[in-house]
């Protein structure tokens, strides 16, 4: 292993290119406050190739699948959606989507192809090399027993890369033992599923409370205050307000996780936020879908509303900006 200090200079680039990518792409997606609807569609057909292969079907083809989307979407066959028929079948999109993934990434990470993901494969995959201690390991080489030390230093006295680096590598490791459920030289694709996506498996649930207790917790009585909750920030005694992402986060804090309003997560309010399900995102595009294309204001809508705009259907949450109507998991008569 060799982690000289350009590797930790390049790796500080990409993540501070990470953070500004974030904040163009939130740019893009809502120019001065307003949704784009095509950045979403640009953002995940992907390249052209994928664009030009959603263009190619035909009108009538889109419609006969979109229709056959919708009739799947009503649970009821009452003909219409409703807010919560919509927020269940994005949920389930998101889930579908989320499996895929994994399933490719474990074909990836696999090296050897023997159907078991190891811990080496995954560093492999993850750091193109092979990183395997903790901080109380010896290490013979003079190189990585140099960055051992540095990292204890940055441990007592201050934050610095290497550490937030070394404690996401000891993290993955604890969550990669956790999901080997039968103690394996490695991970099948139902436990690598269950590594990636643990808010997908019941028996991780007590492992991600633990952990984020762990990190958050920093009086140790079981339970993260507001204070935890928002972490490093340091209140400006100075300034007249608070800025607007601590005002947000405050919010959330107290409507979204604190249910019982005692000033405090319990380790069940934890896991909505530790693990989130993607229930409010869902909820947030029902909603929006509703109140853009509601035309009688029933609160509900019709096939004949949603093929009067078919594109705001197809460029939203929904439909997975239209890639449902590519995908015959979605569209087939059996789902």
């Amino acid at each position: 292993m060799r982690l000289g200090p350009r590797t930790a200079a390049l790796g500080l680039l990409l993540l501070c290119a990470a953070a500004a990518g974030a904040g163009k792409a939130e740019e893009l997606h809502y120019p001065l406050g307003e949704r784009r609807s095509d950045y979403d569609r640009e953002a995940l057909l992907g390249v052209q190739e994928d664009v030009d292969e959603y263009v190619k079907l035909g009108h009538e083809e889109q419609q006969k699948r979109l229709q056959a989307i919708i009739k799947k979407i009503d649970l009821d066959s009452d003909g219409f959606l409703t807010e919560s028929e919509l927020s269940s079948w994005i949920q389930m999109s998101f889930k579908h989507y989320a499996m895929q993934e994994a399933k490719q990434q474990f074909v990836e990470y696999d090296k050897n192809s023997d159907d078991t993901v190891t811990w080496d494969e995954y560093n492999i995959q993850m750091y193109d090399r092979v990183i395997d201690f903790d901080e109380n390991t010896a290490l013979d080489d003079a190189e990585e027993e140099s960055f051992r030390k540095e990292f204890a230093i940055c441990k007592k006295h201050s934050f610095c890369f290497w550490l937030l680096r070394f404690n996401l590598h000891l993290k993955d490791k604890k969550r990669f033992e956790k999901a080997n459920q039968d103690s394996g030289p490695g991970l099948s694709l139902e436990e690598f599923i269950a590594f990636e996506h643990p808010e997908e498996v019941d028996y991780m649930t007590e492992f991600v409370i633990q952990e984020a207790l762990e990190e958050h917790d920093k009086n140790g009585d079981g339970f993260v205050s507001l204070e935890e909750f928002l972490g490093d920030y340091r209140w400006d005694p100075t300034a007249n307000e608070d800025p607007e992402w601590i005002l947000v986060e405050k919010d959330r804090f107290v409507n979204d996780y604190d249910k019982d309003n005692d000033g405090r997560l319990d380790p069940q309010e934890l896991l909505p936020w530790v693990v989130p399900n993607n229930q409010g995102i869902a909820q947030e595009e029902a909603l929006h879908l509703i109140d853009e294309m509601d035309l009688n204001g029933d609160k509900k809508l019709s096939e004949e509303e949603i093929l009067e705009n078919p594109d705001l259907f197809l460029t939203s949450e929904a439909t997975d900006y239209g890639r449902q109507l590519h995908d015959d998991y979605f569209y087939h008569d059996e789902l």
